[in-house]
């Protein structure tokens, strides 16, 4: 297994920023993005490709005999990949949507995963020059404008104002419902709406309590964020309240789930 410490996280954020650099390109080069879609109807870009072989080729590099999956690896059997006890589950442009349509809210996603838990994760934010990085025992950072690394940490839930971050685009009709019923035990309740894999990140710099994905997300989608939310504190478990698993079987689609900044709240009480 490999070690978890800060020089491992500093290669890994430096392959990333690469990647992001790669993503850039594209963005900054066309009026008009080309895009493909997969068998998924998911779209798919040159910035996706550019960025997957930039990762790819550099954790081969620094830590090789280390498999890589990644989103655009073209699928994995699992087959190949159910006895792997350690690999780097990678998605090179999460919130591709968002990058079509320039909210600047898209990020590069790299974790590795350990005997199916993410213990170590990256995520960079190309357009702002930010990073989010943790490993296990490490510590969860923010990172801004190559900067010194500033930790991170959840926040102590407050019964006055619940900040509930969301995605613009998936479960709706099912977030408000949860919001109807956290409304019982909190007097106001914000929310925010939010691209990709910064959702996470938000509750791990404190800015926000809850995270309720109530529709279909991939394990590359969540690996990496979940890594820093849980070295900041917090903690990601299914609707049924169990820790979500990685590399679990065929299919590598998440169960519905919820991120937790304060862990001293009995959430499970008060969704249920």
């Amino acid at each position: 297994m490999l070690p978890l410490n800060k020089s491992v996280l500093e290669t890994v954020l430096s392959i990333a920023e690469e990647a992001g650099n790669a993503i850039l390109e594209v963005y900054n080069s066309a009026a008009d993005i080309e895009i493909e879609t997969k068998s998924d109807d998911s779209p798919v870009t040159a910035a996706d490709h550019a960025a997957h072989h930039v990762i790819v080729d550099g954790l081969e590099k620094h830590f090789a005999g280390v498999a890589v999956f990644s989103e655009e690896s073209g699928g994995i059997a699992y087959e190949d990949r159910k006895d792997w006890q350690e690999f780097w589950l990678v998605d090179p442009l999460d919130g591709t949507k968002e990058f079509i349509n320039r909210t600047g809210e898209f990020t590069v996603n790299i974790a590795l995963i350990q005997n199916g838990e993410p213990v170590l994760g990256v995520v960079t934010v190309p357009l702002k020059n930010q990073a989010f990085v943790a490993a296990q025992g490490v510590g969860a950072y923010k990172i801004l404008d190559h900067e010194p690394w500033q930790v991170i940490r959840v926040r102590e839930a407050n019964s006055d104002q619940l900040t509930v971050v969301g995605s613009r685009r998936h479960g709706a009709e099912e977030l408000d419902k949860l919001l109807e019923k956290l409304s019982r035990h909190f007097a106001q309740i914000e929310s925010a709406n939010m691209g990709s894999s910064l959702k996470f990140c938000l509750i791990a710099e404190g800015e926000a309590d809850i995270y309720p994905r109530l529709a279909p997300t991939s394990e590359w989608d969540t690996a990496a964020a979940q890594a820093v939310l849980v070295e900041a504190g917090g903690k990601v478990l299914d609707i049924d309240f169990n820790p979500l698993e990685y590399n679990k079987g065929e299919s590598v689609l998440n169960p519905f789930f919820y991120a937790f900044g304060d862990t001293s709240v009995d959430w499970e009480a008060l969704i249920k």
